[in-house]
């Protein structure tokens, strides 16, 4: 008998009833000419700063949508598709704007009028501002305005080190996630406008590659030179602490030639260090604790273990309303299950490597007939070692259903298995060729058509009076409640930043 099914066997009779999976969803507000719009967030949709399901990620411009955690796959879907109605339904209501519909950006003014998110004006509030004007000075602004799905998990009863175990198959397998559900092949050109790149021209309004799953991953991405000097392990809590506290704690000559503020008293950035807070750091998929309230992530993670993995290399499906499928939430919840209970022996900086370039080669050139990747310095076709791996889900997913009382997860299983032998029915593919049959090879107009869809779609569903209200008085009690912590502030800010940011927080 294998390990994954001696592992599968040893879970409690009903631990996989007890998996929990949420969504954070990420996306821009467009105005109805496509281009990206420069309003305020809207007062409707309540404060940033305490909304607990809407809030905005780098820019004033890019909302957030999440959900709570969920036991069940579709109350999971039910709350996304609840909270996207909301935002539409108050969109329509105040000029018309609308939900890009996809994880490259759309038409994106010059980088510096690209408007930071605002939240306030308490220490903290204005803590994630200065954050993000770090950000814009590090990696520029467009770089920030890629949008994704995040897909948080846990599972009862699992240990920090066995998550640790998950996270490194995680990244050995990631591959697998991109390929099927990358869909991000081309871009608006104005995205990588004055950089160096290597994409092909598909007409005056798209950049491409054609055999791309996710360019969102690839090199144009969330990449960072200074970030690429990083050798983080994920070989146990311990060591991965000890390296994101170098990272928090180390000054990087580049930063401080940036300095915290500038000469005419202004803030540059919350520090000098090669991450200012530890959401800087980029990564598939991080080791996560909730925090309490002034609480540094790191210090939450030292002092409490690993309560659940963030999923972060999922892009927006531009076909679906809400960006993602049950069908796909619970391939994720296979594959996840899989990379825990199986064998997985520590990582390498050689292995490290190896895995780096395995996600640049599948984000740039995925569906590439006959693609090899690297496993342990031998060269294995990308479409023979997916089906491995999905292969191995099998018993997983029989499990799963067994415990639900469905056959979904088995058909979700059997879905990703035909996908993996027909490159041209992945999302990406679907992409390039609606593009080029439907939109002349423009990528916003496609972009912009599949928003106006989405849109429609979930202004159609039924919504009451009821539900309005519901959200409404959320987002008053959000507004009162970004007011009384303005209120309970005594620190000045630079004192506030400067406890924020000690060492002594960090654990």
């Amino acid at each position: 008998m294998s390990k994954l099914q001696d592992n599968l066997n040893a879970l409690p009779t009903d631990s996989l009833r007890g998996i929990r999976r949420g969504v954070e969803k990420e996306g821009l507000r467009v105005q109805p000419t496509g281009g990206l719009a420069l309003t305020p967030h809207p007062k409707a949709l309540g404060s940033a700063l305490t909304h607990p399901l809407i809030t905005t990620d780098y820019s004033e411009s890019q909302l957030e949508l999440i959900t709570g955690a969920h036991l069940g796959v579709q109350q999971c879907m039910d709350e996304l598709t609840e909270v996207h109605q909301f935002v539409h339904h108050t969109l329509k209501d105040s000029g018309g704007e609308l939900l890009w519909a996809s994880s490259m950006p759309c038409g994106l003014p010059t980088d510096e009028t690209i408007p930071l998110a605002r939240y306030g004006g308490s220490n903290v509030g204005r803590a994630k501002s200065v954050y993000r004007m770090g950000l814009g000075h590090r990696y520029g602004r467009r770089m920030q305005t890629i949008s994704g799905i995040h897909y948080n998990w846990s599972l009862p009863g699992v240990s920090s080190e066995q998550y640790f175990s998950l996270i490194r198959n995680f990244r050995r397998h990631a591959f697998v996630l991109l390929y099927l559900f990358g869909a991000s092949p081309a871009l608006c050109p104005c995205f990588v406008q004055g950089r160096e790149h290597r994409l092909q021209q598909l007409s005056a309004s798209a950049l491409y590659l054609p055999h791309a799953t996710s360019l969102r991953m690839g090199r144009l991405g969330y990449q960072s030179d200074a970030q690429a000097t990083l050798a983080v392990s994920y070989n146990g809590l311990q060591g991965y602490a000890n390296s994101l506290h170098e990272a928090l704690t180390k000054p990087y000559p580049a930063y401080e030639q940036v300095g915290v503020r500038n000469p005419g008293g202004d803030y540059n950035q919350l520090g000098t260090s090669l991450l200012q807070i530890e959401n800087e750091f980029y990564g598939t998929i991080r080791p996560k604790r909730t925090v309490r309230t002034g609480e540094r992530p790191l210090h939450a993670l030292r002092e409490r273990g690993v309560e659940y993995v963030e999923v972060r290399l999922m892009d927006i499906d531009p076909f679906v309303p809400v960006g993602i499928t049950a069908p796909t939430m619970r391939l994720l919840d296979v594959f996840l299950l899989h990379c825990l209970l199986s064998d997985s022996p520590p990582d390498t900086p050689e292995e490290i490597a190896e895995l780096k370039q395995n996600q640049h080669l599948t984000a740039e050139r995925g569906r590439e007939p006959g693609l090899l990747l690297q496993r342990q310095g031998q060269a294995v076709a990308l479409t023979q070692w997916g089906d491995e791996v999905l292969a191995a889900c099998e018993p997983l997913a029989a499990a799963l259903d067994a415990s639900h009382g469905c056959t979904d997860y088995s058909a979700a299983l059997r879905e990703a298995r035909a996908l993996m032998q027909a490159p041209e029915r992945t999302p990406s593919a679907r992409v390039l060729d609606t593009m080029v049959r439907e939109h002349a090879s423009s990528f916003e107009s496609f972009a912009f058509h599949q928003s106006e869809l989405a849109r429609d779609t979930l202004l159609d569903l039924p919504w009451t009076a009821e539900q309005q209200a519901r959200y409404l008085a959320m987002s008053e009690e959000s507004i009162a409640a970004q007011k009384a912590i303005e209120a309970a502030d005594t620190l000045p800010f630079e004192a506030w930043r400067e406890q924020y940011m000690a060492v002594e927080g960090l654990g």
